[in-house]
C-alpha cells in the first residue's frame, strides 16, 4: 500500500463521541455521553414512514428535499418564530444538520476567509472550515454560565472575517443567546459582509420559561443568516439523518450548489411521513416541558451525589463539575467513570482549542428516567 500522500488532517484524531460509546459498550456502562435519545421514536412516525415506504417513496426526492417537507417547516418556523422562509427557494432538507452546516461552510468559505467560533465549540464546525482552507479565530465564552464577551469579540473582528458560528442552545454547556446578545450582534455586523450560521438543533429544548430565539427572526440579521436545525433531534431519531437549513434565496442556491455533491438528497420516505408528523403541533410545542421533567428528574437524583450542578438552560446535556471527587485530568476522568462506575460522559476540555480543563465533564439526560436514576444512583456512590 502506497503512503505516499500527505494527510489533510495529521493532527485531527478520531472524535471523542463514537471513542467514549465504544468505551460505554466494552464495559457495559450506561452511556450518557454521545447526544442521542434513549427512548423509543413515536411509534406514529413509524407507521407513516413505513406507510410511505410501502407506497413505493423508494427513490430519490428532490434533490433541494420534498416540497411537503419544505412546506412543513416554513409553517413551523413561522409559527415559532414569526419567521417567514419561501419553501420553494429557502429551505433545504439535507441528510443531517452535519451535512448542512458543511455544506454551508463550503459554500461561503474561501482561502484565507476568518471564521469566528466560540471556545468550547462543537467539534464539527473546525474541520469543516480547515478543509476549506478558512482560518478559525476562537473566543472563550465567559464562565461561569458561559456568555459571550461581546467588546472581546468586536476586537476580533477584521476585514477578512467571512463567518460567525453561533449554536444556540449551546452544545455542550447549555447556555443561549439572549435579545441583549443579538442586539450586540446586530452592531457587530450591520455595514458590513459579514454571514452568520446559526446551529439551532436544540431549539425545542429550552427550559425554566427562557425562549429559544432564531437570529433569523431578526430582519436585518435573518439577510445574513443560515439556520441549521434537525428532525433527527426533535422527533429522537437522530440515526434517520434529516437536518434543513434556511438562508435567503441568494444564499441558499449557493448551499445547494454544494449540498448536490455531497449527499444530493435525504431519505425519501422519512421526509414524506415528517411532513404528515409535523401537521400536529403537539409534536414539537411539548418538547420543551417533556425534556425540563428528564433534566429535572436526573439533577434531583443527583442531589446526594458530589457533583456541583448548575442546571442546564437548553440542550439535552448537563453539565457537571467534579473538583470535589478527583484531580484527574477531565478525559482521563470521564474514562475511569466509564470503566470503574460505569456512567460514560463527554469531558469538557476536548471542546477547547488549547484544551483548557475545568473538571467539568457533559451528561445526555434524554433517556428513559430508569435509566437516568441507575446512573445518579452510581454516580451518587462516588
Amino acid at each position: 500500500m502506497t503512503d505516499s500522500f500527505t494527510s489533510k488532517f495529521p493532527d485531527l484524531g478520531i472524535s471523542i463521541f463514537p471513542v467514549m460509546s465504544a468505551l460505554a459498550q466494552k464495559h457495559k456502562a450506561i452511556n450518557l455521553a454521545q447526544g442521542f435519545p434513549g427512548f423509543p421514536v413515536s411509534e406514529d412516525l413509524i407507521d407513516l414512514v413505513s406507510k410511505y415506504m410501502k407506497e413505493g417513496f423508494n427513490q430519490y426526492s428532490p434533490m433541494v428535499g420534498a416540497l411537503c417537507l419544505r412546506e412543513a417547516l416554513s409553517k413551523k418556523q413561522l409559527k415559532t418564530q414569526n419567521t417567514y422562509f419561501n419553501p420553494e427557494t429557502e429551505i433545504t432538507i439535507t441528510a443531517g444538520a452535519t451535512e448542512a452546516v458543511f455544506s454551508s461552510i463550503s459554500a461561503f468559505v474561501n482561502e484565507g476567509d476568518e471564521v469566528i467560533v466560540f471556545d468550547p465549540v462543537f467539534d464539527i464546525y473546525p474541520p469543516a472550515v480547515a478543509l476549506n482552507k478558512g482560518k478559525i479565530i476562537r473566543i472563550k465564552l465567559s464562565q461561569p454560565n458561559f456568555t459571550y464577551d461581546w467588546a472581546e469579540i468586536a476586537t476580533k473582528i477584521t476585514t477578512k472575517t467571512k463567518l460567525i458560528i453561533f449554536n444556540s442552545p449551546h452544545n455542550p454547556t447549555g447556555s443561549i443567546l439572549s435579545h441583549d446578545d443579538i442586539l450586540q450582534l446586530i452592531q457587530l455586523v450591520q455595514n458590513t459582509n459579514i454571514l452568520i450560521l446559526s446551529d439551532e438543533v436544540y431549539e425545542h429544548m429550552v427550559f425554566d420559561e427562557n425562549k429559544h430565539i432564531s437570529l433569523a427572526s431578526y430582519p436585518i440579521l435573518k439577510e445574513r443568516t443560515i439556520v441549521v436545525a434537525s428532525l433527527g433531534k426533535v422527533f429522537h431519531c437522530t440515526g434517520w439523518r434529516i437536518g434543513y437549513c434556511m438562508a435567503p434565496e441568494n444564499m441558499s442556491s449557493e448551499i445547494r450548489k454544494v449540498h448536490q455533491f455531497v449527499t444530493f438528497s435525504a431519505n425519501t420516505a422519512i421526509q414524506y411521513a415528517m411532513a404528515d408528523f409535523l401537521k400536529n403541533e403537539a409534536n414539537y410545542i411539548d418538547l420543551p416541558s417533556f425534556f425540563q421533567h428528564k433534566r429535572d428528574f436526573f439533577i434531583k437524583k443527583l442531589t446526594s451525589s458530589p457533583f456541583e450542578i448548575q442546571p442546564t438552560i437548553g440542550s439535552y446535556f448537563q453539565l457537571a463539575n467534579y473538583s470535589n471527587i478527583s484531580n484527574l485530568p477531565d478525559v482521563e476522568f470521564a474514562k475511569w467513570l466509564t470503566e470503574v462506575h460505569g456512567v460514560a460522559s463527554i469531558p469538557i476540555s476536548i471542546f477547547n482549542s488549547d484544551l483548557q480543563d475545568n473538571k467539568m465533564i457533559r451528561f445526555c439526560f434524554a433517556k428513559e428516567e430508569s435509566e437516568l436514576a441507575e446512573a445518579a444512583r452510581r454516580l451518587s456512590l462516588l
